[in-house]
């Protein structure tokens, strides 16, 4: 009886430990997200599209009637309903470019039927762990996969999408440069007051591979726009990279 009586007790001493920590993640969480300012769903400059999620964006580049897109937010209903809005067909999605392979960047991949699916190589073990709770689960879609080497031009159509490699937030952050002139960095690096910062602290592996990834994208000659996923765009990229990461 005594024995039954403390086994009892164990358990729910573990229980209880277990709804503790998981009450204390959820609160963290709900803190971080709070704080995000993602770009309301809207055309932000002529055949560039930002959809708010909730507390990410995905971003798509249209060339005629189809579009590239940008990461796949965090809700697949979401995701549908504010691209109705925008009258935009996922059908019309030829290709999809993933920053990271974090939940909050590849829910709505089932949208996206007929588009391609890019990302950076150093990604490419995380997406074949079993468990898809912070990770993209491959074998729950169709799509085909093309993985990425840093400085890879991939052509679409008319759209010029350049994978810039820049580790920090997880090993294989993916940064994209399109045409040229819009950066898209997800959640590699933040936007402050119209500046880059360091990405979110406590959702980023390695913080001093974060600042050193910086250099690679604050020298581009021609780029005119960067967009974060949590906290908006600059259409002033010079200035915004004009700043000092530590």
């Amino acid at each position: 009886m005594k024995k039954l009586l403390k086994t009892n007790l164990l358990s729910i001493r573990i229980v209880s430990l277990v709804l503790l920590l998981s009450s204390g993640f959820i609160l963290k969480a709900n803190a971080q997200t709070s704080k995000m300012e993602p770009v309301e769903t809207k055309e932000i400059v002529h055949h560039v599209y930002a959809v708010k999620d909730d507390f990410v964006n995905l971003f798509l580049i249209q060339n005629n009637d189809e579009y590239v897109v940008i990461d796949a937010g965090s809700n697949l209903e979401a995701v549908s309903k504010e691209l109705q809005k925008l009258k935009i067909n996922p059908d019309k999605v030829v290709a999809l470019f993933l920053t990271h392979t974090h939940f909050d960047h590849t829910a709505a991949i089932g949208l996206f039927k007929n588009a391609r699916i890019y990302l950076s190589k150093l990604e490419m073990p995380i997406t074949d762990k079993k468990s898809a709770t912070l990770t993209l689960n491959k074998k729950n879609y169709k799509n085909e996969y093309r993985f990425l080497e840093d400085q890879q031009i991939i052509q679409v159509n008319n759209i010029k999408i350049k994978g810039i490699l820049t580790p920090g937030h997880t090993p294989g952050s993916m940064s994209y440069l399109v045409n040229d002139k819009y950066l898209f960095v997800g959640d590699a690096f933040s936007l402050i007051n119209g500046k880059v910062d360091k990405p979110n602290k406590d959702y980023t592996k390695d913080m001093k591979s974060a600042i050193i990834s910086f250099e690679k994208i604050n020298k581009l000659p021609k780029a005119g726009y960067i967009f974060t996923a949590h906290t908006g765009y600059s259409s002033d990229y010079k200035n915004a990279v004009n700043t000092q990461l530590k």
